[in-house]
């Protein structure tokens, strides 16, 4: 089932099922799906209303989820494309952070490039999003926690300019890529949820990403390091997971900064996950200077 957060043509948020192949939408009730994330809600409830899919302008499945986390190096080419060697997966434990709550935009909504930034860059990542929360959760087990999975991408700022002069040391250059991942709109995800029970195995869906249709990352999950079962596991043993929490599994290889290729103003994104969806950003603001 594929099911979406969207704005009424009366302006209003409401939520539903995507039907028809992306055609319509019956809607289910006001507000986003969280309620229906954390089982509060059916998803198979009786539709209130029907609306055709270009009449609705669609946002972030969950539009403020408690936690948006991320994972980093999780791809080997994406390691190497950067400059470092491959690992072994069982000598290394995830590498995970945070973006805020203003990074979750919807499909088709627009990226605007920071000022303090010139060098904006694409990571087509597959989303989970968590539907039955808890602590410790083991591996086995871990998959049962997950709610669906949706398209997402990971935008970075690669470089900063913070308008004056600074001392360069390894603390400047980890927090300048940290704090490159927390520009508003930086976490696109959509369209839809693809619900769980339609994706037999999330180690099994394509990975791509275009730039004004030129084709730039052409990866698959089965190449994660750490799977999505890991990541959900591993994270549950730091912290409390959520409904509605999604976690960002990391980027294959094809990235704009191995060949210092960065987004500019008009740039049209498509995040292509398979079956779990087609998300679309579009980018306005700075040139590629940088």
């Amino acid at each position: 089932m594929r099911l979406s957060t969207y704005r009424r043509p009366d302006g209003s948020v409401g939520h539903g099922r995507v039907v028809d192949d992306g055609a319509r939408v019956e809607d289910l009730g006001d507000g986003d799906l969280l309620g229906v994330v954390a089982g509060e809600e059916p998803a198979d409830g009786p539709a209130r209303a029907s609306y055709a899919w270009d009449e609705l302008t669609i946002l972030a499945p969950v539009l403020a989820p408690p936690t948006v986390l991320c994972v980093a190096t999780n791809y080997q080419e994406h390691i190497v494309e950067g400059g470092g060697d491959r690992v072994d997966p069982t000598r290394v434990s995830p590498k995970l952070f945070m973006k805020p709550p203003a990074s979750v935009i919807g499909d088709g909504a627009t990226y605007e490039i920071p000022e303090i930034s010139a060098a904006a860059d694409w990571e087509a990542e597959l989303c989970v999003v968590i539907g039955s929360g808890g602590r410790a959760i083991s591996e086995e087990r871990a998959l049962d926690h997950v709610f669906g999975y949706a398209a997402s991408n990971d935008i970075s700022l690669r470089k900063l300019a913070v308008g004056y002069d600074r001392d360069v040391n390894a603390w400047a250059g980890f927090f300048d890529w940290l704090e490159g991942k927390w520009s508003d709109g930086a976490a696109p995800i959509g369209p839809w949820i693809l619900t769980a029970d339609e994706v037999p195995d999330p180690q099994d869906l394509p990975v791509r990403l275009s730039v004004n249709g030129e084709l730039k990352q052409d990866g698959t999950t089965a190449d994660m390091i750490h799977d999505c079962r890991q990541l959900v596991a591993f994270a549950s043993r730091l912290f409390t997971l959520q409904p509605g929490d999604v976690i960002l599994t990391g980027t294959p290889a094809g990235v704009g900064a191995t060949t210092g290729t960065y987004l500019t103003d008009g740039d049209v994104m498509v995040a292509d996950l398979g079956p779990v969806g087609r998300l679309t950003t579009f980018v306005s603001g700075r040139s590629t200077e940088v």
